[in-house]
């Protein structure tokens, strides 16, 4: 009995390769290995900010609000593992996007605020810094980019007959993917621009013209 059921297992297994499923492995584990590549450079970003709030810090010490605003940030970031296997849960995918999200939008401020400080852009380190985190945020977009495209084609691929039916049986199923508030918020790169110059303050009106 047990010698059948393992013949028959094998029967079904190998006609179940002829619907799909040695495709469904490869764009699965074609999933995790984007997605690593998506927390390599999220983690090569957030080595990146003890660095630049310490070069901050040293030019702008008064800025507390926005130096602690990326601090805090970037530690949240620290306890969002998000492993490839967590990643057919909707809720925790989006709970690390908006961590990733709250540090892109403290970083932001804090160049903002580097923009008051023409020693500070001057600096050296903080030169290379820019360098580095512009670079860095591009291949954020490039990667994510890449891990989007491989979630939709594993996703049209378990969906589709017979593959679906292959799918279930394995336990493949769709995985949530990278939510944007608009269309350019996953092809293009944050903004991140040491060397603009502020528009100048206007002048006070003299007292007594309208």
């Amino acid at each position: 009995m047990k010698l059948f059921r393992a013949l028959a297992l094998l029967l079904v297994v190998t006609g179940l390769s002829g619907c799909g499923y040695n495709a469904i492995q490869r764009q699965d584990e074609g999933v995790k290995a984007a997605w690593s590549e998506v927390i390599n450079q999220y983690q090569r970003r957030s080595d990146l900010v003890p660095n630049l709030v310490n070069t901050v810090k040293g030019y702008a010490q008064h800025e507390e609000k926005v130096l602690i605003e990326v601090t805090q940030a970037r530690a949240k970031v620290g306890t969002m593992q998000l492993s490839p296997d967590a990643l057919n849960d909707p809720q925790k995918l989006q709970e690390f996007q908006a961590a990733q999200g709250q540090l892109s939008s403290a970083l932001s401020r804090l160049m903002v605020v580097s923009e008051n400080y023409p020693q500070l852009k001057a600096d050296g380190l903080f030169q290379n810094l820019q360098a580095q985190l512009e670079g860095t945020e591009n291949r954020i977009t490039v990667a994510r980019n890449r891990y989007v495209k491989a979630v939709e084609e594993y996703n049209v691929l378990i969906r589709s007959f017979p593959n679906n039916l292959t799918a279930k049986i394995f336990g493949y199923h769709v995985k949530p993917n990278f939510t944007v508030e608009n269309e350019k918020a996953i092809s293009t790169a944050p903004t991140v621009d040491f060397g603009a110059t502020p528009a100048p303050a206007q002048a006070p009106a003299p007292a007594g013209t309208h």
